[in-house]
């Protein structure tokens, strides 16, 4: 199904876009360290999934981004008006497939559609993506057995313009709970401000996702 999108007209950046576009590694990355301090005892209290928890977080935060939900198609830029994710799922035989999913629905409901989409993932045991029905992505992982400062991630020749997006081992840090969260954009389409803009969605989805934790 073609997923609504509009090509930008009187683009504001085309003199950046134009420069960053030219380049042959175009992207721009960041790892920022995430308090989840209040997330992880929802989680824990709730017995809830921690990765798709904060995949619903991340997915909304950084479809609450517009530069996020732009791709550089033939040249033009489009923006999405939603995008999906697609992340790593772990196979018993230590390898990984992925998998596809929405989260514009509440979130008790993302979970259940959630949990269902990963079996059926495992399943079907893929990790082919059309680049061009790829476009609406954003690309996610977790390296859950490492606490990180910077990540590198691999990326494909010619650049693609899809957001990357990678969470490690989270950890204590006095009375809080923190956790590397890393973020690859290309430069053509998304700045510092637009990742800045990111971190401040994803707290936000976090605090809404939060709300009072269940002491049962």
């Amino acid at each position: 199904m073609e997923r609504k999108k509009r090509i930008l007209k009187d683009y504001k950046r085309e003199s950046h876009f134009d420069y960053f576009n030219s380049l042959s590694y175009p992207y721009v990355g960041v790892t920022v360290n995430v308090e989840i301090t209040d997330l992880l005892k929802k989680v824990k209290a709730e017995k809830l999934p921690f990765f798709l928890t904060f995949c619903y977080c991340v997915s909304k935060a950084a479809n609450g981004v517009p530069e996020f939900r732009q791709r550089i198609v033939n040249n033009s830029i489009v923006e999405y008006e939603s995008c999906r994710t697609s992340h790593t799922v772990a196979l018993e035989d230590g390898t990984y497939c992925y998998c596809t999913l929405e989260s514009s629905m509440p979130f008790p409901d993302y979970l259940d559609y959630a949990v269902r989409a990963q079996e059926a993932a495992k399943n079907e045991r893929s990790i082919e993506e059309d680049r061009e029905e790829s476009n609406d992505k954003i690309f996610i992982s977790t390296l859950p057995w490492l606490t990180y400062t910077s990540f590198i991630q691999p990326v494909p020749i010619p650049a693609d313009s899809n957001p990357r997006i990678t969470w490690g081992k989270y950890y204590k840090q006095e009375e809080k709970v923190l956790m590397p969260v890393s973020v690859l954009c290309n430069h053509a389409l998304v700045d510092g401000k637009h990742m800045a803009d990111f971190y401040e969605a994803l707290d936000r989805e976090i605090c809404a996702v939060c709300g009072p934790v269940s002491l049962l």
